[in-house]
């Protein structure tokens, strides 16, 4: 039999108001509990929420909230610098809700929009500080000298988690995966529409990708390698021109439309996300009381295109899990159902990430391979490649048993 009837949610961005969507659905009461006085309204690029993440959503009556803002993403397409198509292939198995393509702020406002409208609370304001973790339950301190009690704490606080260096002080920090990434929301691309097809340009110095929407408006982002771990404070400090100028310069020599488009990127409309970084694992994901989800417990980075979606489902999973158990069993059983394929995901990214990042060999034996591939495997083959990722269901009245390990 379950144990919780309460909970504390730290972070309110996106896997904290899911996390407390979920928990509700299961029965237990949720607040909130965000760092920054503000909302975060505009804050934030481009990701994507794959058929995986909208399942899970799904789950929770909340699909909409993504269909409502997103562009479908109906393909892939990997182009070199010299303007060579090196592959093209669906991104959604048959049968599975195409991916969306959705702008951070307008997610964190639907979400947030959501959650209040089920009668959940989010406080601001309120930074972690100190968690006290008793047979009884577990006390939350913020810094402004307030508290808050209730039976679990989840900690959904980022990449950068205060609750997870509280739970275990020795727990790993991020990685730098010397790449800088950036972004554009653009009203006029300067081209026609890419009729769903994400476009991915394998760059002589850096990565960029776009799609353009029926209207000509659109978006772009670029992973520009950098061997200085910039600091998103610091990225801040260097004015957007100069960013611009500088991206510009970098995409010069390529074919393609990258340098059309960062010229029609007004300085204002450009979105500096800062350093990409991942931890590769996270030892503890849980302890006493406290348990972690989202970038806490299974940070990739963005070149994952699941970092959304694998925290909505940890958010679900947990849920179910305190559902139909005692929260330590709970713990354990949600730790199993997650772990591995949360970290396959990181792992993959990480390999994404080095072909961002490649020389000029590596970038030959890249482009050589994929014109490989493309000739010999169809489209479809190669989409099923992330089959295991996107065919991800939760199936939320399933009981759940001690133990449990995701086959």
């Amino acid at each position: 039999m379950n144990d919780t009837r309460t909970a504390l949610v730290i972070g309110g961005g996106i896997a904290g108001p899911v996390a407390a969507m979920a928990l509700q659905k299961a029965g237990v009461q949720a607040t909130v509990y965000e760092a920054y006085r503000a909302a975060a309204d505009g804050i934030g690029g481009g990701l994507s929420i794959a058929p995986n993440g909208q399942n899970a959503l799904d789950v929770l009556g909340a699909g909409h909230v993504v269909t409502r803002i997103g562009v479908p993403v109906t393909s892939m397409a990997m182009q070199n610098a010299y303007g060579r198509t090196l592959a093209k292939f669906p991104t959604s198995p048959p049968g599975l809700p195409a991916m969306q393509f959705v702008w951070r702020g307008e997610l964190y406002r639907g979400l947030a929009d959501e959650a209040a409208a089920r009668g959940i609370h989010v406080e601001h304001g309120k930074r972690l500080v100190a968690i006290d973790d008793t047979a009884d339950g577990v006390t939350a301190h913020f810094a402004d000298g307030t508290h808050a009690t209730a039976d679990i704490l989840v900690g959904a606080d980022g990449i950068r988690s205060t609750t997870r260096s509280l739970i275990d002080p020795l727990a790993p920090k991020p990685r730098y995966t010397k790449l800088i990434s950036f972004g554009g929301r653009v009203d006029d691309m300067g081209i026609s529409s890419t009729d769903g097809t994400m476009v991915f340009i394998f760059g002589r110095r850096a990565f960029f990708g776009y799609q353009v929407n029926d209207d000509r408006s659109g978006g772009w982002f670029v992973n520009l390698p950098s061997d200085e771990p910039l600091t998103k404070a610091q990225c801040d400090e260097i004015p957007a021109d100069t960013w611009l100028a500088r991206l510009r310069d970098t995409f010069a020599k390529d074919a393609g439309p990258a340098l059309g488009i960062l010229r029609r990127t007004r300085p204002e409309d450009l979105l500096v996300v800062g350093a990409m970084e991942d931890i590769p694992t996270v030892p503890t994901w849980h302890a006493g009381r406290v348990v972690l989800i989202g970038d806490a417990a299974h940070p990739t980075s963005p070149s994952s295109g699941q970092g959304a979606s694998l925290a909505v489902e940890s958010a679900v999973q947990l849920a179910r899990c305190l559902r139909d158990l005692p929260h330590d069993q709970a713990f354990d059983a949600y730790e199993g159902l997650r772990r591995a394929r949360a970290e396959k995901v990181i792992a993959m990214a990480a390999r994404t990430n080095s072909d961002k990042a490649a020389g000029p060999v590596a970038r030959v034996v890249r482009d050589v391979a994929m014109l490989a591939m493309t000739k010999f495997v169809k489209p479809e083959k190669m989409a099923a490649r992330f089959e295991w990722q996107f065919t991800y269901r939760i199936d939320w009245d399933a009981p759940v048993t001690p133990n449990l390990v995701a086959a």
